[in-house]
């Protein structure tokens, strides 16, 4: 929310209500929340550079104060973040959820505690993108059975994020965890992240009780801006695309007339499909003089048929069978004997045999015309993992990328990009990857897989399960901390979206994340 501005004015609200305990252990202590957070800059925690007012509310018993503040804070002109600690309870008569105060028991809570109503209607008013809610609250069994129904605290117009932890779990008196690791990641980075990549780190690092409720579970995170890489970094991350040699795929021509499928090239062994009927090209011009007959070679050793006016003419079956018996020139045929002089005619010019096209062009004659056969079904694919697998035991893990992602292409066009063939090749790049020990590719893939099968399939499916695993065994295998802290949020959410799967994973995930945030920078 970076918002600068000469007229504009932003505003830090701060409420912290009653403490939530349970059996004497203090589960949530709203005033040292409200210490804590005071010692954070107030630019930091705004995210942005405008003059801004901050106004700590802490131990108030009117509601009627609560409320004013409340309007005040709304009719700012510029940012605005709200921030909520304390016991979230219910009044009997309405069930409906409130913040309560110092004051409030289970008998005056309509009167003393803050309606979360209330809160909703008054910043119903702000302009979209400029109001943040943050909360951490705990609580009580009336509320989180009315929690469970609604599934979730909602402010119209403005960004939640926090937690709500479930009653009855003992909790450590101090500063809360979520609470805690917020103000660490305000600390830790220079930058500012957002506020959902903000509030993801706050999540994977903080040691949240169980079935807490997470607001929001999966928030959209935006890419960081990293430098554009070169071909070289491309090529060592495991993207092919760059490569010269690759060929996209042609598009689909037309076919013509008769043919079943479009040739790639014209080959010596190429056979065309004959169509039916043959087509006869037109008569060929004749010369003016007649042949002798000494001259002409009959091509069969049966006679020839005369018709009515004289001339030879072969029959219609040899004319057509003839050309496919053996490849010889088109005979002509032999002219009648002439009659005497004073009664002879005009020289008759003889018909010649249709010509036929250049017997170089077709397929090697047969002994008998067949009728053209319909074209034989294509090849089944034959699998390419075997030989994807022979060459990664072999060391030629580029090669079996490079394989890989083509098929993936492959798969993508064909099928979809959320489709499981797609997914599979997915994860055989990822374990490609971690078989040539590129940990950080093998565990954004792994992550991506996950996400895609987690969201067509149960969250209790072997695959979601196997995946998540090996996401997480490559992302322990990275040495490079910047990288393992790149990617630890996503994995961590991704974990923590999977109940049924071994809980050792997060708490695991979640140490180590902390750990290097915690470690000193190199820089």
């Amino acid at each position: 929310m970076q918002i600068n501005g000469a007229e504009q004015r932003g505003h830090v609200l701060l409420i912290a209500g009653d403490r939530a305990a349970h059996r004497r252990t203090v589960q949530v202590a709203p005033s040292a929340n409200l210490a804590a957070l005071s010692t954070v800059p107030v630019p930091v925690l705004l995210d942005s550079t405008v003059p801004a007012d901050v106004v700590h509310l802490d131990g108030v018993r009117d509601q009627n104060t609560l409320l004013l503040r409340l309007r005040n804070a709304a009719a700012t002109p510029g940012p605005l973040l709200v921030y909520l600690s304390g016991r979230l309870t219910v009044d009997r008569k309405g069930r409906r959820l409130h913040l309560a105060q110092t004051s409030t028991n289970t008998m005056n809570v309509r009167y003393t505690a803050l309606p979360w109503e209330w809160l909703t209607n008054e910043l119903r008013s702000r302009p979209a993108g400029w109001t943040i809610l943050l909360f951490d609250l705990a609580a009580d069994k009336p509320a989180w059975a009315e929690l469970q129904g609604q599934g979730s605290l909602s402010a119209a117009n403005a960004a939640v994020y926090g937690v709500v932890s479930p009653p009855g779990y003992p909790g450590s008196g101090g500063v809360s965890p979520y609470t805690h690791h917020l103000i660490e990641q305000l600390r830790r980075h220079p930058d500012r992240p957002n506020a959902p990549r903000l509030h993801a780190l706050t999540v994977a690092a903080a040691d949240l009780p169980p079935g807490a409720l997470i607001l929001p579970a999966a928030p959209a995170i935006e890419p960081e801006r990293l430098p554009v890489m070169s071909n070289l970094q491309r090529l060592l991350a495991g993207d092919t695309s760059v490569l010269s040699d690759r060929r996209r795929r042609a598009e689909p021509r037309e076919v013509a007339p008769g043919l079943e499928r479009v040739p790639s090239a014209l080959t010596d062994d190429y056979q065309y499909l004959s169509p039916s009927p043959v087509h006869v090209p037109p008569p060929a011009v004749v010369q003016d003089q007649p042949v002798p007959q000494q001259q002409i070679a009959s091509p069969q050793p049966v006679r020839p048929s005369a018709d009515s006016r004289g001339r030879w003419v072969l029959p219609q079956h040899e004319q057509q069978a003839e050309p496919q018996q053996q490849p010889v020139r088109a005979p002509h045929p032999v002219a009648p004997a002439a009659p005497p002089a004073a009664q002879q005619p005009a020289p008759v010019r003889p018909p010649v045999p249709q010509p036929t096209p250049r017997p170089q062009a077709y397929a090697a004659p047969q002994p008998q015309a067949a009728p053209a056969q319909p074209p034989a079904p294509a090849p089944v694919q034959q699998d390419p993992r075997p030989n994807i697998h022979a060459l990664a035991q072999a060391g030629q893990f580029r090669e079996a990328a490079r394989l890989a992602q083509a098929w993936e292409q492959h798969a993508l066009q064909t099928h979809g990009i959320d489709s499981p063939q797609a997914t599979q090749w997915v994860e055989i790049r990822a374990d490609l990857a971690k078989s040539e020990g590129n940990y950080l590719l093998a565990t954004q893939l792994w992550i991506a897989a996950g996400r895609t099968r987690l969201a067509h399939q149960a969250v209790d499916a072997p695959e979601v399960l196997a995946t998540a695993s090996s996401a997480h065994y490559c992302w322990t295998q990275l040495t490079d901390p910047a990288q393992a802290r790149a990617c630890g949020p996503e994995l961590i959410s991704l974990l923590r979206a999977l109940p049924t799967l071994d809980r050792r994973h997060l708490s695991m995930a979640q140490q180590r994340l902390e750990y290097l945030n915690n470690a000193p920078s190199r820089r």
